[in-house]
């Protein structure tokens, strides 16, 4: 098993900055993709950006250009830098991990998630 913890969520301005991380433990040779989806109430969870094993990332065209993933193996540890925060990323973000390499097993049902960290845009 797996396990990922979130940390990093807060209330920021908009325009302002947050950086938020996750640290997996136990089965950590397993994972192979690591990703980041939001969730507002009432909705479902949304896609925002993956990084593979391999060092490939994607990211949805909601936070293109205002979002960087990055990925640091020797800390177990995934990070999601988020600039130019607006109103609309108000969301509970969720860090996810599959044993599968690929994009697509992070754009499916990744097999490990996080408990979550709220992020709250307002001034």
């Amino acid at each position: 098993q797996v396990q990922l913890v979130e940390s990093g969520g807060g209330l920021v301005q908009p325009g302002g900055s947050l950086r938020l991380a996750c640290a997996a433990s136990g089965a950590i040779f397993s994972i192979g993709v690591m990703g980041w989806y939001r969730q507002v109430p009432g909705s479902q969870r949304e896609f925002i950006a993956a990084f593979t094993s391999g060092g490939i990332t994607k990211y949805a065209d909601s936070v293109k250009g205002r979002f960087t993933i990055s990925r640091n193996v020797l800390k177990n540890t995934l990070y999601l830098q988020m600039n130019s925060l607006k109103p609309e990323d108000t969301a509970v973000y969720y860090c996810a991990a599959d044993r599968a390499q690929g994009l697509a097993a992070m754009m499916g049902d990744p097999n490990y998630w996080g408990q979550g960290t709220q992020v709250t845009v307002s001034s």
